[in-house]
């Protein structure tokens, strides 16, 4: 068996709201969804998703080669890339591939890949993560009641300019949740927004005043003294890594004590997660995936020991995928179908007029060139 080539689609996610976070939001909550076919000379063909920018460069590491050697193509992927580096759009690249391949490596088996990855259960324990910043906090209840009703103990809130907001809206979404529990999970997310100088006390002034789980990303991916300073300052864990891009920027984190919920972007892939899952358990640490579009992480979460919970953002799936899973009982309910459980209806996608915009400058990972004029005037009660 050999791959022979691969395709590209791109779907849409309609959220139904604004979508983002403290660094810009779609506001249309039209965001789009890039899809990846890898084609094999036995007519099976494997789905991968992410933004993917080099398949051109990275796919001749795959061409010809047998796709069940899924461990050994990634890391042929890897080195095909070695001098020009496999950071950004190149390790999206190598991700959505790696989804594919693992999809196709389970699809061969005629199993489901969380069967393939050795995991004894298809539940996954889970927590709801609207990406919520834009909505006014009276909108926060809507949000986070159906995922009350699906047995939701646990909800990431946005968060990052305005510390006194923050807290409330922490508090509003607790409230929804306790109906399943009197001590809801809350995570507290800024996105790299704040400075090292400014961390620990935006965090001490929220904790004082609302219970967390854990504190995402306080500072700039990078900052290793500024993680470790937060997390060494406060009750909660500091949750941090959806934005490495690679096992090796993992390692000065972890041997300064910086991170106490390790974290994965699903966007980069199946193997990846897993590599990140064993080098956490080393150090005797939770592992969480960071939330995407059919959630294709949570086959391997369901697989490794170490596994805390997957973000989950949404109830719905892009236009055109059918998806075999439900969310329901506080979790990712996995199913039989072979592979990742996704179908693409490409006819239904290609007739679709919609376009996304989650990579624009209005996108929410684009930080605003203004965001620091914002946060001072919200300081001197100007109005942003």
């Amino acid at each position: 068996m050999r791959i022979t080539g691969y395709r590209t689609l791109t779907t849409v996610h309609r959220w139904g709201r604004p979508v983002g976070d403290v660094n810009g939001v779609v506001a249309d909550g039209v965001t789009e969804v890039p899809v990846v076919l890898l084609e094999t000379d036995a007519g099976v063909t494997g789905v991968g998703l992410g933004a993917s920018g080099d398949l051109e460069l990275v796919f001749g590491a795959l061409d010809g080669q047998d796709p069940r050697a899924v461990t050994a193509l990634y890391d042929r992927m890897l080195a095909f890339v070695f001098k020009s580096g496999h950071a950004g759009s190149t390790f999206g690249t190598i991700g959505a591939f790696d989804m594919a391949l693992w999809d196709l490596k389970a699809k061969l088996a005629d199993e489901p890949l969380w069967r393939t990855l050795g995991a004894a259960d298809r539940f996954v324990p889970a927590y709801a993560s609207g990406l919520e910043y834009a909505l006014p906090d009276d909108a926060l209840v809507e949000l986070y009641e159906p995922w009350a009703d699906r047995g939701f103990t646990g909800a990431k809130v946005k968060g990052g300019l305005d510390v006194d907001r923050d807290v409330k809206r922490l508090a509003i979404v607790r409230d929804v949740l306790r109906v399943n529990t009197d001590h809801p999970d809350l995570m507290y997310d800024v996105n790299e927004a704040w400075g090292r100088h400014q961390a620990v006390r935006f965090a001490r002034r929220v904790e004082d005043q609302v219970d967390l789980m854990w504190i995402e990303e306080p500072v700039r991916r990078w900052d290793v003294a500024g993680h470790r300073a937060v997390a060494s300052e406060l009750r909660a864990a500091v949750a941090t890594g959806e934005n490495l891009t690679g096992l090796e920027k993992y390692g000065p984190l972890l041997d300064r004590d910086a991170v106490g919920v390790v974290q994965a972007g699903s966007v980069w892939g199946i193997t990846h997660f897993l590599r990140v899952s064993v080098l956490a358990l080393g150090r005797d640490l939770p592992v969480s995936p960071v939330g995407y579009n059919a959630n294709p992480v949570a086959h391997a979460s369901a697989a490794v020991p170490n596994h805390l919970v997957t973000e989950v953002q949404d109830l719905s799936w892009p236009v055109g995928l059918d998806v075999d899973q439900e969310i329901q009982d506080g979790g990712i309910v996995l199913g039989d179908r072979p592979g990742l459980g996704i179908e693409v209806d490409e006819a239904l996608i290609a007739a679709n007029r919609e376009s996304g915009t989650w990579a624009v400058p209005s996108g929410p990972h684009v930080r605003p060139v203004d965001a620091g004029l914002r946060l001072a005037r919200r300081r001197s009660g100007e109005q942003p």
